[in-house]
């Protein structure tokens, strides 16, 4: 097949300030040959989701090999880690410059949160920005990540525990 061996396969999803890895661990199955990357600032959060992985490869050998996470700045270190055009999905926006260098064409950025005025300022943004394209919503209902950021995220768990509401905005690079 076209498999490339796994020294040459490259991180093509990932979920800045990835919280308790909810949405990686989600995606492992979902994308099982896909590289997925969860950074998060804070040492214990990041110390618990290796942990986790770790107990989930003992549990289903074979399995979860897909994900890492890694303790980071990623408003500070994002370039960093990535070659132009290399990312598929970003998760919780802020930087886009950035994140337009790192998206591939056609790359996905996946913005949720129950703050209006953080979702308004995102929109705005992103709207703004020549490189990004919001998604319709149709097209939107149709992505079978989307179920899973709206449910297996920190942010979208807050929300449903709190009843509130969660906005959800994507955009195409």
């Amino acid at each position: 097949g076209s498999q490339q061996p796994p020294s040459q396969k490259k991180i093509e999803f990932a979920d800045l300030g990835c919280g308790y890895g909810g949405l990686l661990v989600a995606l492992s199955t979902l994308f099982p040959d896909t590289l997925l990357l969860g950074m998060e600032i804070r040492v214990k959060v990041e110390e618990y989701v290796r942990e986790r992985i770790n107990a989930l490869r003992l549990q289903h050998p074979g399995q979860y090999q897909n994900i890492s996470i890694i303790r980071m700045n990623a408003m500070k270190f994002l370039p960093n880690f990535f070659e132009k055009g290399q990312g598929q999905l970003l998760y919780r926006t802020q930087l886009l410059a950035e994140y337009a260098y790192v998206l591939r064409v056609g790359g996905i950025i996946y913005t949720i949160t129950d703050v209006t005025d953080l979702h308004t300022w995102m929109v705005k943004h992103l709207e703004e920005h020549p490189l990004f394209e919001r998604i319709s919503d149709d097209e939107v209902e149709k992505d079978p990540v989307i179920p899973l950021v709206r449910t297996e995220t920190e942010e979208g768990k807050k929300v449903e525990r709190n009843n509130g509401q969660k906005f959800l905005a994507c955009f195409r690079r």
